[in-house]
């Protein structure tokens, strides 16, 4: 099986989204999370790229900014 990994939750979520299996999700110990998908369709390049490029992604800058306001005060 090829894998993809990744520690972006909100990519991990998008390939998962589109179709792909998540194998398995952990927190490191260095505090950093970690999605392993199952890239045995040899998508995960591409549609990493696609989300980059997607309302999903600008969804998500907007939702962080927004974490960010709260937590600021």
């Amino acid at each position: 099986m090829k894998e993809f990994i990744t520690s972006d939750l909100a990519l991990a979520a998008y390939l998962t989204f589109k179709g792909l299996n998540l194998v398995s999700a952990e927190k490191l110990p260095s505090g950093r999370f970690q999605f392993v998908i199952d890239n045995t369709s040899d998508t995960a390049d591409a549609m990493s790229l696609e989300y980059f490029s997607s309302d999903f992604s600008k969804f998500d800058n907007q939702l962080r900014s927004l974490k960010k306001l709260l937590y600021s005060s």
